[in-house]
Order: structure tokens, then C-alpha cells, then sequence
């Protein structure tokens, strides 16, 4: 059956070289092997889109193909052919699935897998000597603010039979549903191979006090009615302190007053963010005789 390359990549016959390199990134993420574990479909499909930019992005094998076409490039070019001199590594280390390291191996792993000596040593890999052992996961809560702050925590789980506790570190910042790698504590590997990883999914607690939105934290505090009006201070829990801020006269329900540095500390490319405080007005449900003639008053004069 014919292949058509670019059709495989989803690029135009035009496309750039950078285009090309951005829609393979983006399908080999997608339908890497390690992220569909077991799925054949996505085994081929992978294997046809890496064949494809193996091709495309190589200047002369491209101007064969669309000088040739398909039937006549492949009678000049064998798999292997295909895949020398392509370099891999860089896309899959650019996405955590490094050339020499990744899971079922980001690069020269998968690649001597799924092709053989065409895909491995032909591409500059060498051969592997056996297949890594499989990925587990498991989810892992922590509280809000070591989320935030970062720090570290003890996991406990069962490897190879035997219960194990290790410290984990837990980057600052870390989001609800990100996975950290603890690598060689997964499933063993056939004949001599590397172990695989655990994948710790972050499970992030609720806080009685703050929701998280990006780098910014965000918190409602409530004021009376009378403070609203007169303006004066409020008390306002951070995550390392309680300051005292200003409240403006005149404040409405809804108002947000920022407080700058107080939010998700700067981390890997994040910059440090806020912590905005949304104001809320009390209405009591229940007032004294006291309260009620001067808000009768108050009433009166049109307030």
C-alpha cells in the first residue's frame, strides 16, 4: 500500500521544516507507546509517523520522495536506509522521554523495539540489551500548602513483594494530577534489564482557605457592613502568616484587594504569583435592639 508522508503527519506538501517538527512532536506524544501500554493501534500508528518524519525531515530523502513518489523512493530506500542519520533524541528529551532514558525508552529503547536494527542502530541508536520493566502508578495526596510551598513526603507502597518507605520531594508548585518519577522502583525488567518507574500522581487537598488558579491563590474574607462604609483593617491568613490590610471606604461585596508576592512562589519557568482577597459584606440574620434603631436611622438618612 502507498504511504503518504505528509498525509501521516497532517502537514501540507509545503510544509516548513519546523512545521513538520511540531506536528511529529505533537502525534508522538499522543501515540508514544508508553503512554498507550498494550495498544497496538497506537503501536502502528506510531511507527508510521516516525517513519514519515524520518523522512520529511531529512532535505534529500524528501526531494527523493516527492521527486519519485512512494513506490519508486521505497525501491531505492530500505527501512533502514530511512531511518539513518535521523536524530530522535532531542524530540523525545524535550518531552521528558530522553533518547537513552525514558519509560519503555523514549528513544533508542523504542525504537530497536518496534523496529529493529532499522530503527536503532541505523538512527543512531545502539541496540538495547533487553526492554525496561513496566511503569506504576500510583496516586498520592498531599495537603494544599506542601503543594504550594513544595517539601517532601513519606510513600509507602509494595515493590517486588516487599513493603517500602522513601522520601519524595515534592517541587514547589506542583498541580493537581501532575506525576512525579521515581525511577527503578516500578516493575522488574526480563533478563538483566533496567526496572521501571514509579509514577507518584499528585492528588492535591482542598484548604479551607485558599483556591489555587495558575500561580495566584485566591481567598473571601467577611467585613461588617459598618467597615464597608468607614473603611479600616482586616485580618487576613497567608501561607506563612497572618497580615492586617486595609479596607477602602466605601467597599463593595465582591471587591478584590491584591496582595503581591503572596501567592505560588516562583518556580522552574513560573514567576511568583499574588494572592487576591475577595471581600464579602456581612448581613447579620439576628439583631439587637441596639442594632436595629441605628440601622432604622440609618434607614432614614437614606442608607
Amino acid at each position: 500500500m502507498a504511504k503518504d508522508y505528509y498525509a501521516s503527519l497532517g502537514v501540507a506538501k509545503d510544509a516548513s521544516e519546523q512545521e513538520i517538527k511540531k506536528a511529529y512532536r505533537k502525534l508522538a506524544v499522543k501515540y508514544h507507546p508508553d503512554k498507550n501500554p498494550g495498544n497496538s493501534k497506537a503501536e502502528e500508528r506510531f511507527k508510521e509517523i516516525s517513519e514519515a518524519y524520518a523522512v520529511l525531515s531529512n532535505a534529500d530523502k524528501r526531494s527523493k520522495y516527492d521527486q519519485f513518489g512512494d513506490s519508486s523512493f521505497h525501491q531505492q530506500y530500505s527501512q533502514e536506509d530511512i531511518f539513518r542519520g535521523t536524530n530522535f533524541n532531542d524530540i523525545f528529551r524535550e518531552f521528558g522521554m530522553g533518547g537513552g532514558g525514558g519509560s519503555a525508552g523514549g528513544g533508542e529503547d523504542i525504537f530497536s523495539q518496534l523496529f529493529g536494527n532499522a530503527g536503532g542502530r541505523s538512527a543512531g541508536f545502539r541496540q538495547p540489551r533487553s526492554a525496561k520493566g513496566q511503569n506504576y502508578v500510583m496516586k498520592l495526596s498531599i495537603p494544599f500548602q506542601q503543594a504550594v510551598l513544595g517539601g517532601e513526603r513519606s510513600v509507602h507502597f509494595r515493590h517486588n513483594g516487599r513493603d517500602e518507605h522513601i522520601q519524595v520531594r515534592i517541587p514547589a508548585g506542583v498541580e493537581h494530577g501532575q506525576k512525579l518519577r521515581v525511577a527503578g522502583k516500578g516493575g522488574p525488567a526480563q533478563q538483566g534489564g533496567k526496572a521501571g518507574d514509579l509514577m507518584l500522581e499528585i492528588q492535591v487537598e482542598a484548604d479551607p482557605h485558599f483556591t489555587r488558579e495558575g500561580s495566584h491563590l485566591h481567598q473571601t474574607i467577611t467585613i461588617p457592613f459598618s467597615k464597608a462604609c468607614l473603611g479600616g483593617t482586616a485580618s487576613v491568613k497567608t501561607l506563612k502568616e497572618t497580615k492586617r490590610i486595609k479596607i477602602p471606604a466605601g467597599t463593595s461585596t465582591g471587591s478584590k484587594i491584591r496582595l503581591k508576592g503572596f501567592g505560588v512562589p516562583a518556580h522552574a519557568k513560573s514567576p511568583e504569583g499574588d494572592l487576591y482577597v475577595t471581600i464579602r459584606i456581612e448581613v447579620p440574620k439576628e439583631l439587637t435592639a441596639e442594632q436595629k434603631e441605628a440601622i432604622e436611622k440609618l434607614h432614614k438618612l437614606g442608607l
